[in-house]
């Protein structure tokens, strides 16, 4: 298909949840994408999609949006190859193999399929080589479908913001603690009463994807799976009272040692291959190196590239493992909608969808 010509037809699953909210605010007038179809469960399915959806990311939904009625997930239901899946891990379980198994290409948000070995586990300016894994997935699939992964929103800004190191260094030992917004938690999310006025030290299941899935993300392609790095991680993470913009702490050794005004200039410079392609998503530059002593902020930089790019500052010295920085991404943009769309733009340039 060509990209500067008819618009392709795609669909969201899981539509009317928050991630899907954001899919269909992105779709909205794409340049390569038209949203043809919405899926949903089936207590929603004939509905239209402005009548079911309680709509929380801008005043209304697109108006071509709106007016599409809600199919089932299921792969008889919906037409689109190319399929955004907004679905919960429940959900997604079941659904998203059988649209694999159906010949769709489906690019997944949910934690369920990210560590599978054939699986590509994309954030296309780190390792868009990965997506070679495709063609394994699809004998076992036993056709032309597959399942690529967006990871999770925490580990996206970090693996961003780290991607121009790991072109020059190895990566070894990684220490970070998240101050995650609100919004992370889907909606209604974290009752209001638990964190006004307070910061939650525990998220369910997140500190093990930030500790697990950047390895797989830094490793090398071996054969039909990815050796993964051999890459320490430890992690902690919160739950604040910050609407959208995940802020990460991160302390980081390498071998050899990148000071910091390496790792400033590195990342300042630093395109990779949705820069290179210019993917219609892809922020340019991909990293935003802030020098102010207070920055980033989420209120002041989750909208930096759009909500596509990390922002990243306070890189200095770490005594202990070598160099440390500040990195924010929007959340609910870059950390999951956003990224989603990106990996299918990419998907779309190097004529992967079946």
């Amino acid at each position: 298909m060509n990209n500067q010509g008819t618009r392709r037809p795609v669909a969201v699953l899981g539509a009317t949840g928050m991630v899907g909210q954001r899919l269909v605010q992105l779709l909205d007038a794409h340049p390569w994408f038209e949203l043809a179809e919405v899926a949903a469960s089936d207590r929603s399915a004939g509905r239209p999609y402005g009548e079911a959806v309680n709509w929380r990311v801008s005043e209304a939904p697109p108006a071509a949006a709106a007016a599409l009625t809600l199919r089932a997930c299921d792969p008889a239901a919906v037409e689109s190859a190319l399929v955004f899946s907004a679905l919960d891990a429940a959900a997604a379980e079941e659904v998203e193999p059988a649209f694999a198994r159906a010949g769709r290409a489906v690019i997944s948000n949910a934690r369920n399929r990210r560590m599978d070995p054939d699986v590509p586990l994309i954030v296309p300016e780190a390792n868009a080589d990965h997506l070679a894994l495709i063609e394994a997935q699809r004998r076992r699939w036993g056709g032309r479908g597959f399942v690529v992964c967006n990871p999770n929103c925490s580990v996206i800004g970090l693996a961003l913001a780290l991607a121009p190191l790991a072109r020059t260094a190895r990566l070894e030992r990684l220490v970070v603690t998240t101050l995650q917004a609100a919004s992370g938690a889907g909606y209604p999310g974290v009752p209001a009463l638990d964190l006004i006025d307070n910061v939650i030290p525990w998220i369910a299941d997140e500190e093990p994807k930030l500790e697990s899935e950047p390895a797989k993300i830094f490793g090398k392609l071996a054969g039909n799976r990815v050796e993964a790095l051999d890459l320490a991680v430890s992690a902690q993470v919160h739950r604040v009272p910050v609407s959208d913009g995940h802020l990460l702490a991160v302390s980081l050794q390498s071998s050899p040692r990148i000071g910091p005004e390496r790792a400033a200039e590195l990342m300042a410079r630093f395109r990779g291959l949705p820069q290179e392609l210019g993917l219609p998503s892809a922020p340019d530059p991909a990293i935003v190196v802030r020098e102010a002593s207070d920055r980033p902020q989420p209120r002041l930089d989750r909208m930096t590239g759009g909500g596509m790019a990390a922002v990243v500052g306070r890189i200095r010295p770490c005594a202990v493992l070598g160099l440390r920085m500040e990195v924010l991404s929007h959340n609910t943009i870059r950390g999951a909608a956003g990224g989603t769309l990106l990996i299918g733009e990419l998907i779309q340039a190097q004529d992967l969808v079946p």
